[in-house]
């Protein structure tokens, strides 16, 4: 497939293994210069080394910043100031009956699956406004439509995840 990535600068979160691994992996056949991050230098280290000996001669580097934090996604930001294509990839989830979620799990999972994405975003939208090109993606879940009884803060940030790619995709 050819999705004219060619000279793209691509992002993409949580990216070290799994979902984001796979996503980064693609993007960099296509032919973006694609920036994974992860939360440990190691991690990142890695999976870098691990798609240019998958993959062969593709332009990779990695970012390791919390993106679940504020300091975190300035971090990435300073690092890499402007991208073409931005995969909110970064998510977590814990199985946990309702009842014991607490105030803490409910801002851990909120900060990494949702406002990480939004900080990002935030970011990069203006940039991608003002060339008249750009892509933000959101990796949810069905979660997000069926929420798992035991996994209801996970699905609420899903559901949250949806709401805010389609309040911004109204804003282009």
């Amino acid at each position: 497939m050819n999705l004219q990535l060619k000279g793209k600068k691509a992002l993409v979160t949580g990216s070290t293994a799994g979902i984001g691994f796979a996503i980064a992996c693609v993007l960099a056949r296509e032919g973006a210069s694609v920036v994974i991050t992860g939360r440990t230098q190691d991690r990142v280290d890695k999976a870098v080394k691990r798609i240019q000996k998958e993959i062969g001669d593709v332009e990779i580097s990695g970012i390791a910043a919390d993106l679940a934090t504020a300091r975190g996604s300035a971090k990435c930001i300073e690092a890499l100031p402007a991208v073409d294509v931005l995969v909110n990839n970064l998510g977590v989830y814990e199985p946990k009956p309702f009842e014991k979620i607490t105030d803490d799990d409910w801002h851990s999972i909120i900060e990494t699956n949702f406002m990480s994405g939004v900080r990002l975003s935030r970011h990069y939208l203006p940039g991608m406004k003002t060339v008249n090109w750009g892509r933000i993606i959101f990796i949810s879940s069905e979660s997000a439509v069926n929420i798992p009884v035991e996994m209801i803060h996970y699905g609420v940030t899903k559901t949250m995840q949806i709401a805010l790619a389609r309040g911004l995709a109204e804003t282009t």
